[in-house]
């Protein structure tokens, strides 16, 4: 089989020792990358119910069977582990360069277990392994982190996966990034990684796999580069990456505001595509051999917030968590907020989310201003921001009670504050509004990772015959639009493909902004990539296979961790009318409706339709019978 190393580094950290698994190709074909990697391991070595924060937790950072080839979109780094925001099985994607380099040092996956006595990074080069010491580097920001290590091993082209401060100090929604400005953002995966006294992985090789038809994949990124790049999408993404997503949002009235009071927000043209683009958007960045660069760099060098660009620039969901949810419309201030949660590594959507539930329990009497420092935390208070996520980073004062995330402070503080958080199963929702795409709902709901909005495509590229979601998603079996706001066994089903569809991508470390139906590179040359790359006759139903059996293994994980049908669930926010623009006394999602359609997601997945655990046959069917026993 080509595309692959057939080796999978294994870490103990206690003993500072490491072994290496060797799998052959029916294991890849099975597994494919990424979850599915982690998911055997954890199933495999990691007993239920242990703290996330324990030596026994297990730490993957995997990449795939295709990842590493010059084709378009396929850079992505998944890191899984037992979450500390969720409990449960936790994931997280990033892209960059990280990911293809460790493929070139020899390895196609490292699976971490134990703790250091004091901190230590992983030096990986042409299959060569050292535990380096990382005392000089503990409690220091990303940017000087990367820099000391690049100096110490002398080579500038080290591809360096790290955590900074925030992880360090286990906030529960820390997190890891790879060369500054590529995240493994949600989950806590960070926190993990901080709790075992691992302050970076460093990696450098220079033979790349073999590869079974280089020619055709880099045809397929050249017709991504030419003719994909004339498809709407891509071409925006492209112009003004996810920024665009601001106004669009506003004007139809679903951009979340004010911790989700409100759905239009005044300050929005400060904060539009256009408005970042023509003032401190400095240009654009990509990852390995991809050819949208979709990533968007700021950059300020006058006033009190300088920014610098080497830590990229927020996202459409960043914006909003720390914009508009928080009533900011200054880019200077959500731009060096961004930075600050960057260069600390922690999650911009819990941070943006709890500092909100924390803004509405200070309008609503239930944190006085003592309880916050000395800060007054309304609304719009640019520099409290700043201060707060300081505070957190550092466990100070009130930033350690918010460090834990919302759910856990809703918790401490009481008095029914447990109304201003908005989350499922642990970890905070991101800024899309379910009330005007229910499938975005089931996502939140039903994603064994928490709320998460990338669990598959949104509704609106189904809405209609000529959508391009519809067009170009009939191999999957989906022939029909469906209306975005349909509650109906037809959401249901097109929720599954995409879910499973979904699954898979991040199983082959596939952006889905590369692919269809979010991106430009159509179903049929996914598979012509995936077996010019392997050599491997491999058909879409082996991969959606595939996909499946990881969404079934993440399933049973959570079973083990004592999840349930009670744990898939909707923020209470969307089952009530919006209050403002204009949609205001409308749009409330059906409760009935929605957890029918919950509970027929599970009859059509082969899962116990009351209690939504995998059946045994469903897990035989899925050919990972051994998770039963």
């Amino acid at each position: 089989m080509k595309g692959v190393n057939g080796k999978i580094l294994k870490i103990d950290l206690s003993n500072q020792e490491y072994s290496i698994d060797r799998h052959g190709e029916n294991f890849y074909r099975k597994y494919v990358g990424g979850r599915g990697f982690a998911l055997y391991y954890m199933h495999k070595e990691l007993a239920p119910n242990i703290d996330p924060f324990s030596p026994d937790n297990i730490l993957v950072f995997a990449t795939s069977i295709i990842v590493g080839a010059p084709g378009p979109a396929i850079p992505r780094l998944v890191v899984c582990s037992k979450s500390p925001l969720t409990g449960g099985f936790g994931e997280s994607e990033a892209g960059g360069f990280w990911a293809p380099e460790l493929k070139n040092a020899g390895y196609d996956a490292v699976v971490i277990k134990g703790k250091a006595d004091k901190p230590v990074y992983l030096w990986i080069k042409n299959g060569k392994v050292e535990f380096r010491e990382a005392d000089k580097l503990w409690g220091k920001e990303t940017g000087e982190v990367q820099d000391l290590i690049r100096e110490e091993l002398e080579d500038e082209k080290i591809r360096v996966a790290q955590i900074g401060p925030g992880s360090e100090n286990l906030v529960k929604y820390g997190n890891i990034t790879n060369d500054l400005g590529h995240f493994n953002g949600r989950n806590g995966l960070g926190a993990v990684m901080g709790s075992k006294n691992l302050k970076a992985i460093a990696v450098r090789g220079s033979k790349s796999v073999e590869l079974a038809d280089k020619e055709k994949i880099i045809e397929i990124n050249r017709w991504t580069a030419k003719e994909g790049m004339k498809i709407p999408l891509a071409k925006t993404l492209n112009d003004v990456g996810t920024w665009v997503s601001v106004s669009a949002n506003n004007e139809t009235g679903v951009l979340p505001t004010r911790n989700w009071n409100k759905g239009t927000f005044s300050g929005a043209d400060e904060i539009s595509a256009e408005s970042w683009k023509n003032t401190i958007g400095k240009n654009s960045k990509g990852c390995f051999a991809c050819p949208i660069r979709c990533k968007r760099v700021v950059e300020v060098t006058e006033g009190p917030h300088k920014v610098n660009p080497k830590y990229g620039g927020p996202e459409f969901e960043t914006v909003c968590a720390l914009g508009s949810i928080l009533e900011i419309n200054s880019r200077e201030v959500i731009a060096k907020a961004n930075e600050l949660c960057n260069k600390y590594t922690i999650d911009t959507i819990s941070t943006g989310m709890t500092i909100g539930f924390a803004m509405e329990c200070y309008e609503n009497g239930l944190l006085s201003k003592k309880d916050c420092d000395g800060l007054e935390l309304n609304f719009g208070n640019q520099d409290a921001v700043l201060t707060l996520i300081e505070k957190i980073v550092r466990r100070e004062g009130i930033g350690d009670l918010l460090a834990d995330g919302s759910l856990r402070a809703a918790k401490k503080i009481g008095q029914g504050s447990e109304k201003f958080i908005h989350q499922v199963k642990g970890q905070e929702i991101p800024m899309h509004d379910p009330r005007v795409k229910t499938g975005v709902g089931l996502q939140y709901a039903l994603a064994d990772y928490g709320a998460d909005h990338m669990n598959a495509a949104h509704d609106s590229f189904f809405a209609n015959e000529d959508s391009y979601g519809t067009k170009t998603t009939k191999p999957l079996g989906i022939y029909e639009s469906v209306d975005p706001l349909s509650m109906e066994a037809d959401k249901v089903r097109l929720f599954i493909n995409l879910d499973i569809y979904w699954a898979l991508l991040d199983m082959l470390g596939a952006c889905c902004f590369g692919f269809a139906p979010r991106g430009p590179v159509p179903l049929n040359m996914l598979v012509e990539l995936i077996q010019a790359v392997t050599g491997l006759d491999i058909s879409l139903k082996e991969l959606m296979d595939a996909g499946e059996r990881s969404i079934d293994m993440a399933r049973a994980f959570n079973i083990k961790e004592g999840f349930s049908s009670e744990d898939d669930v909707l923020p209470e926010k969307f089952f009530e009318d919006f209050n403002d623009g204009p949609l205001q006394g409308q749009g409330s999602i059906d409760r009935d409706k929605f957890y029918e359609a919950v509970k027929l997601r599970y009859e059509m997945m082969g899962w116990d339709p009351e209690t939504g655990k995998p059946k045994k046959s469903k897990l035989i069917k899925s050919g990972v019978s051994w998770i039963s026993d």
